[in-house]
This record gives structure tokens, C-alpha cells and sequence, in this order.
């Protein structure tokens, strides 16, 4: 309706361009600028209009004074009145029409390019009373587990961005990922210098390249669209993409349409298009890029889909994936929305973006889901209770047979089962099951709750050392902490409690650590290396031990570098978020040889200095497990 209203306005104006300026019927301006404050009163008689008038439309100059000018009628713009009181009407008008659009132009135009074409700006009705502030971003309050808002107060704003910026997302530990998660979705004040939307995009893009999508979605709608930045408009498009949410994008694509210009950014508007109504234009304009090559054709196909779908469009799009040898982020967002399967060779769970997207993915059904979460738990995206959840479900679903079944009943008989030794062996079974590490450490965290659940008893003592890991990925410490009468000394159990459990838990001597050293098997003892670091860490050797130990394994924990002098610093003035922050950036890698006992030394100790003590100790004792 508005396009053909315009449409109109333009033959009109062609026709007469005096009567679009006497007699514009209804302005084109924002509600609030239709009535312009009245001119001062003229000092002398104003002269006649109709002789104004002859000389314009004979061609000669206007000679009347400004004061002189006829007012204007209600609904004309205060610009054009300012451009009529210099020359006349009849000068004005063409210049006006030489800037308007032609109709072949106004016929290819999208919604948000017509209202741009008016000089609209996009209205979100957002009362004043409920426009929120930049200060203090984020979903987690201290009250509920947040860290402090003002624990970035005096960072310098370069350091805040080489943080955030300069990690890749990829943390070794899945204790270290959770902290992190954790200080990143927190309510914080941006360190001084900063703008505040740059800082919450800059740590939502932290969040989307550690797949933690819902987290970092959640983090840039704490942000009115008004807000805005670049950095924080890129982050809020990559959060959308991640969690397969491609309408609800377009308030932020609609608004900050400017910013970008490429291919996907493109589709993407073509998509909110279509759910605005417009989705004729919006899928002709997807054709053309089909037969463009600026996007490969199966992310186009895709966008065609998702946008026929939204516009309710009767058009079939066929998706082929045979020709198509990678996946990324955009491509397998549109699949899942559109409850399309990826073939499994495309998508390598493995990748944290895609176990992030689909371990939370309510689209996805519960083989799906089961299958990332072997992935998802052991970096920290699902939680030990999630898995447990979400096992329960696929216990109870009747179509669902092979491995995946088989380890849900696996998992009730290591609840239900009377005999605690059939109960711990069906656990085990669990675990042997997997084909790696990783995929074992995450069936670890499936198990921890049933493992918590075993009475301590001695007959289970030569189990008790994995018992106590599991117990550990999922923060069970002091149901851990039972078993220090039964584990042998020395062994993997009692190093898992010396840095894991409460202080005072289990006896820590030299005799007993080098009992540890001498039965490591790992290589280059990177176990015995992390146990020293972890208790040098939380302060539970003394000086002289600490002194052998390290000359023992060749560790030098104290060597400084421009990252031990920034958390140590961060320590000092108790700074817990940029510590969380600085661990995280010191622990990436893609598995624990990646990590340093000198780095792992510092993380400890700087989150045990700033009363992030049980962080520390699950870190530690995670490293103990898995180096």
C-alpha cells in the first residue's frame, strides 16, 4: 500500500510540481514533525500570493521578500518550506524530483530500501520507561552466580580487547570452558574507554566461537537494537545463525542494515523479507543470486527454502547434498531449522560450534541430540544433569533402538541395580564404550551422579580412582571426599582428592607424591607434572617440597611471561572476572598436551587468590585425570 501510494505521489509531483507543494495532502515525515512552530509575525503587509504565483509560472524571478513568503499549508515538511522561502516553488520542485527514485526502482526496492528511500528511519515501539542502559550486560547476577560488575574496573580497554578478541574459543579444560562461560555472561560494567555494546559483542563473539550459541544469543538481547555497534551487530548475527533463529535476526538486521554488505548478510535480509510479507520480491531476489556466484548455490537454495517457508510461498526447493563438501555455520543452521539431516560425513561434531548448535537445538530429535551430547558434556556446553535429562528421554522414547538405547538402560541399571558392584561395573561399561578420550571423559559426566550414588567400600577400591573423576566433572567434591578411607595412597584416586576435594581431605607428603611419581605411566609424567603445578597452586605443599618436586620433573612454575604477569596482576587488585578471563585465554588448545604445568600453575593460583577456590580445584584435578 505505501509503495503504491508513493508510486502515485511521484506521477503527481511530475504533473504539477506546484500542486505538490501547496496542496500535499498528508506529510512524509515522522509523527512529531508535521506541525512546525509558526514563523514570527511579518513586519510589513504581506504581498498578494496570485502575483507570486504569475511570475513563477512565467518564468521570471521571485522578487518577494522571505517575511513576504505565504505560509505553508498544514502537512508540508519545514525543509521544503526553507527551500520555497529562497526562490519559488517552481525552482524547487525539479531539483526535489531529480532525487526521487524512478518506478523501475521503486518496483526492485525491499521494505527497509523504500523507507530509506523516504528518508525513514526503521520505529521499534520501545516506551521510555522500558529502554534499558549498557551498563551492567549480561544474564547472570551476582545473587545468581554472576561475578562482580565492577571486576573490569580499570582495565585498560587494549587489554580488554586482546582478552576477548585473541582467544579462539577452544579450552582444554571443561571446568576452565564453564568459568568462562560463566564470567563472560555475567552482568559487568565495559572497563573504563570502552563502549559498553563493543564490550558485549566483543564477548558474545567469545561465546559463539566456544559454541555456546543460547548463552551468547541471550547476552545481545540484553542490548536495545537503538544501541548497537558494528562489533556487537556481527556477534548478534553469528549468535542468531548459530541457534538456527533467522527471524528473530531481523529487528537487528533491519536497523543496522549499513553495516554490512555480504552475501550471507544479504540472504539474510531477503529472509526477514519474506516474514515481513514482501516474499514475491524476496525470493526473486534470492534468484538472482542463485545465478550469481557470490554465494554457493546450496546456501542460497537453503535461504530460498527457510524464506518460502516464512512467506508461506507454495514453492518447492529441492536441497541436494551431493555436491557439497563442507559445512559451515550458516548452511547447517537453515538445515536444522528447516528439520533437514546434514549427511554425517559434512558435520564434524567434534567442532565446537556444531556440537553448541546442536546439542541445544529443539528442532533436533533425541538420536540427534544424543549423539552431540558424547561431545557437548566433555567440553562444558551440557551439564551432567542435562545428560542425565536427556538419557531419560531416550530411555522412554519407543522408536529408538541400537547404541544409543543400550546405554540409557546401561544407565538406569547403574542406578537401580541393588548390588554396588554391578551398579560400578555398568558404569564402567559406559565408559569402555567409547571409541576416545574425549567421548569417554564426556560418558564420565553422564555418570556422575550415579557414581555419587555408590556406598564407599573397600572391595571397590581398585575402581575408585575413575569413580572420584567422574564424581569431580561434575562438581561433586564432597561426595568424593568419601572415598579418602578407602583409596590407596599415592594412587589416582588420592592424587584426585589432594587437589580436588576440601583441604584436609587427604594426608599430602612427599612420600606419598613420589609414590605418585614413580606409577605414572602418562607421557613425559605430565599427570605427576599437573598434580605438583595444582598443589603449588592452591598452597598445599610447602616451599622446600615445592623446590625437589620441581627439580625432579624440570618445572620451572615462577618463569615469567607478559600473560603470568597479567593474571598474577589481576590476582593482586582481586579481579575475579578478568582472572576467569585470562585463564581462559591460557588454557586453549584442543587437548591437555596442549597445556603447561606453569600455565596450569598460575591459573590456579590466581583463582584461589580472588575466592574462586572451587574452580581451581576442579581444574586441577581435571588436568590430574586427563593429562
Amino acid at each position: 500500500m505505501k509503495l503504491r501510494w508513493f508510486i502515485s505521489g511521484v506521477a503527481l509531483a511530475t504533473a504539477s510540481g506546484w500542486a505538490l507543494a501547496q496542496r500535499a495532502p498528508e506529510s512524509l515525515l515522522p509523527p512529531g514533525f508535521d506541525n512546525p512552530a509558526p514563523a514570527p509575525a511579518p513586519t510589513a503587509a504581506p504581498a498578494p500570493a496570485a502575483p507570486s504565483a504569475t511570475a513563477s509560472k512565467g518564468g521570471g524571478a521571485a522578487t518577494s521578500s522571505r517575511s513576504a513568503s505565504p505560509s505553508l499549508p498544514s502537512g508540508v515538511s519545514p525543509g521544503l518550506g526553507a527551500l520555497e522561502g529562497g526562490g519559488g516553488t517552481a525552482a524547487v520542485a525539479p531539483e526535489l524530483l531529480k532525487r526521487l527514485p524512478t518506478l523501475e526502482e521503486l518496483a526492485k526496492m525491499t521494505p527497509e530500501e523504500f523507507e530509506e528511500a523516504l528518508g525513514l528511519e526503521p520505529k521499534f515501539d520501545i516506551p521510555a520507561g522500558a529502554r534499558r542502559a549498557t551498563e551492567q550486560v549480561g544474564m547472570l547476577d551476582t545473587t545468581e552466580g554472576g561475578l562482580p560488575a565492577d571486576s573490569m574496573a580499570g582495565l585498560d580497554p587494549s587489554l580488554a580487547r586482546t582478552m576477548l578478541s585473541g582467544n579462539r574459543g577452544q579450552i582444554v579444560s571443561r571446568w576452565g570452558h564453564i568459568l568462562l562461560r560463566r564470567a563472560l555472561s555475567s552482568r559487568l560494567d565495559a572497563p573504563k574507554g570502552m563502549n559498553p555494546a563493543d564490550f558485549a559483542g566483543l564477548r558474545a563473539s567469545l561465546l559463539v566461537r566456544m559454541g555456546e550459541m543460547e548463552a551468547a544469543r541471550a547476552l545481545v538481547q540484553d542490548v536495545d537494537v537503538d544501541n548497537y555497534t558494528a562489533i556487537l551487530t556481527n556477534a548478534a548475527f553469528n549468535a542468531y545463525v548459530g541457534t538456527a533463529d533467522f527471524t528473530g535476526v531481523c529487528p537487528v538486521l533491519i536497523k543496522r542494515r549499513a553495516t554490512r554488505e555480504d552475501p550471507q548478510w544479504e540472504a539474510a535480509n531477503d529472509i526477514c523479507s519474506a516474514a515481513r510479507g514482501d516474499g514475491r520480491a524476496a525470493l526473486s531476489r534470492l534468484d538472482n543470486a542463485l545465478r550469481g556466484d557470490a554465494l554457493p548455490d546450496i546456501d542460497v537454495l537453503l535461504a530460498q527454502r527457510y524464506a518460502g517457508a516464512v512467506g508461506q510461498s507454495r514453492r518447492a526447493v529441492t536441497i541436494e547434498w551431493d555436491k557439497v563438501s563442507s559445512m559451515n555455520s550458516w548452511r547447517y543452521g537453515l538445515a536444522i531449522a528447516l528439520g533437514l539431516r546434514p549427511p554425517e560425513k559434512l558435520v564434524d561434531l567434534a567442532n565446537g560450534r556444531f556440537a553448541g548448535a546442536a546439542a541445544l537445538a529443539p528442532m533436533l530429535g533425541l538420536v540427534d541430540r544424543g549423539k552431540v551430547s558424547d561431545y557437548a558434556a566433555g567440553r562444558g556446553i551440557l551439564s551432567s544433569s542435562a545428560m542425565v535429562d536427556l538419557y531419560g528421554q531416550i530411555h522412554a522414547a519407543q522408536d529408538i533402538e541400537g547404541d544409543l538405547y543400550d546405554r540409557a538402560e546401561t544407565l538406569r541399571k547403574a542406578y537401580v541395580l541393588v548390588d554396588a558392584g554391578a551398579r560400578s561395573n555398568a558404569i564402567q561399561t559406559i565408559w569402555n564404550s567409547a571409541p576416545d578420550e574425549p567421548r569417554r571423559y564426556s560418558r564420565q559426566v553422564l555418570t556422575a551422579y550415579a557414581a555419587a550414588r555408590l556406598p564407599v567400600d573397600a572391595a571397590l577400591a581398585d575402581q575408585s580412582g575413575e569413580l572420584i573423576a567422574s564424581m569431580l566433572t561434575a562438581g561433586l567434591d564432597r561426595n568424593a571426599a568419601r572415598w579418602a578411607k578407602v583409596v590407596e595412597g599415592g594412587g589416582q584416586g588420592w592424587a584426585l582428592l589432594a587437589v580436588g576435594a576440601p583441604a584436609g581431605t587427604v594426608e599430602i607428603d612427599s612420600g606419598l607424591i613420589d609414590s605418585f611419581l614413580s606409577d605414572d605411566e602418562s607421557p613425559e609424567s605430565r599427570k605427576s607434572a599437573f598434580l605438583v603445578a595444582g598443589l603449588a597452586g592452591l598452597g598445599r605443599i610447602d616451599a622446600d617440597t615445592r623446590a625437589d618436586l620441581e627439580e625432579s620433573l624440570e618445572l620451572d612454575l615462577d618463569r615469567k611471561s607478559r600473560w603470568t604477569s597479567y593474571i598474577d596482576r589481576a590476582a593482586q587488585l582481586d579481579r575475579p572476572t578478568m582472572v576467569a578471563m585470562l585463564a581462559g585465554l591460557g588454557m586453549q588448545g584442543s587437548n591437555w598436551e596442549k597445556m603447561t604445568p606453569r600455565h596450569l600453575y598460575h591459573i590456579v593460583s590466581a583463582l584461589r587468590r580472588v575466592g574462586l577456590e572451587a574452580e581451581a580445584r576442579m581444574i586441577a584435578a581435571e588436568a590430574v585425570a586427563r593429562g
